[in-house]
This record gives C-alpha cells, structure tokens and sequence, in this order.
C-alpha cells in the first residue's frame, strides 16, 4: 500500500513536532542538573575577577592609610608615632 505523496509531507511535519518534545522533555533533567552545578561552582574567571575586585580595595585602603599617616607627619613632624608607617603591604 502506498501512501499519497500529498499526506505525506503533513504527516512527517506533525510527527516532528512530537520528536522535538520528546527530546526536550528527556534533556530537560540533564539542563537543570547542569545549572545546579553552575550556580554551585565558580569558574576560573570569577574567581580572578573576584581576587582582581579584593586586591583593588585592599589597595585602595591602604592608599587611604598612607595618605592619612603623611598628613599626621605633616601636622605634628615631631612626634615619632606619627611619622612612622609600617608601608605597603599586598595581600594582607
């Protein structure tokens, strides 16, 4: 038995709509396990943007902590305790 030419082509378009849900609904578990997994990790990238981010404050703290210490020299240049700066310190 042979299937008209014309019924063919709708019957292939109404059973690929079928396929495409199909494979949606069994890759589905698969996607939200792997956006679990995203949203548990940190990639390479955020945490050097993170570190970058960390290391920018820190130095901008001490800039602060200098630029104060220079000002408390300058008010009061006898005053050892004030002229004195322990310096830059990365990372700490």
């Amino acid at each position: 038995m042979r299937i008209a030419p014309f019924l063919s082509i709708p019957l292939a378009l109404a059973t690929s709509g079928c396929i495409s849900t199909a494979a949606t609904i069994v890759k589905a578990p698969f996607q939200v396990a792997g956006k679990a997994i995203d949203w548990t990790t940190t990639s390479q990238d955020e945490a050097d943007r993170n570190y970058g981010r960390k290391m920018r404050k820190q130095e901008a703290k001490e800039g602060r902590e200098r630029k104060q210490a220079a000002e408390r020299c300058r008010k009061h240049p006898d005053d050892t305790d004030a002229c004195r700066y322990s310096g830059y310190r990365a990372g700490y």
